[in-house]
């Protein structure tokens, strides 16, 4: 796979360093002149001075055959705009963007740049498995599906807790898919029985969160239905 990487800061110069150990071909373009020279000495031909917003300089890197483009420069408009014209221009198939400021992740997502990441999210999303609001915690969305995948802990008093799943009547739009017991996961099955101390993986309709955390957790009527 050929990925061109825009920006050679820490993220971008650590993330060559994987893609090149996996074999993948990449280039760096890198727009200040002290960072591109420090990074030249590592990744020589590897990487390319220049900034990438300009049409010449992803021309010279071989954007017209690149398999993805990741922008990962301090700049948000940079990232958008490299990004866009990545994929619009050049018919890039895939791109990725960094987000330094989540306020702008919206912006990304209005003009289609996804998948986007958004450093201070990751880090609240760890923040929030490690020390979860009522023990839900949001492990992936995808707009587009419609559709969410959250976790959720099984307090000791979950009125589902000692159920089996087959007897659980789900709130209308999540799917119970996934169990993690004593740090192993697994698929339930109708005979599952649900213990206190449960890791349950669910996947839901948007907006359907706190249908799910009134039946799973202890105020909840799971199995009640």
């Amino acid at each position: 796979m050929y990925i061109i990487i825009v920006g050679a800061g820490k993220v971008g110069w650590n993330l060559a360093r994987e893609l090149i150990d996996k074999n993948h071909e990449v280039t760096v373009i890198e727009d200040d002149r002290d960072r591109y020279l420090t990074v030249e000495q590592e990744l020589e031909h590897n990487i390319q001075y220049g900034d990438a917003s300009e049409l010449w300089v992803l021309e010279r890197a071989g954007v017209q055959r690149a398999d993805m483009v990741i922008a990962v420069t301090g700049d948000d408009e940079d990232n958008m705009l490299i990004c866009q014209v990545a994929r619009e221009k050049y018919m890039v198939e895939r791109i990725i963007a960094r987000v330094n400021n989540p306020r702008n992740l919206q912006h990304f997502e209005l003009l289609g740049i996804k998948p986007s990441v958004s450093a201070t999210d990751l880090i609240l999303n760890l923040i929030e498995h490690e020390v979860p609001e009522y023990g839900l915690v949001h492990l992936l969305d995808f707009p587009e599906e419609r559709l969410e995948i959250i976790e959720m802990l099984l307090e000791k008093d979950s009125k589902v807790a000692g159920r089996r799943v087959g007897d659980l009547e789900m709130p209308e739009g999540s799917l119970l898919i996934s169990v993690l017991r004593e740090g192993r996961g697994f698929v339930p099955g109708p005979e599952t029985v649900l213990e206190p101390g449960d890791e349950v993986l669910a996947v839901l309709d948007p907006g359907r969160e706190e249908d799910l955390k009134d039946f799973l957790g202890p105020d909840g009527a799971g199995g009640n239905g």
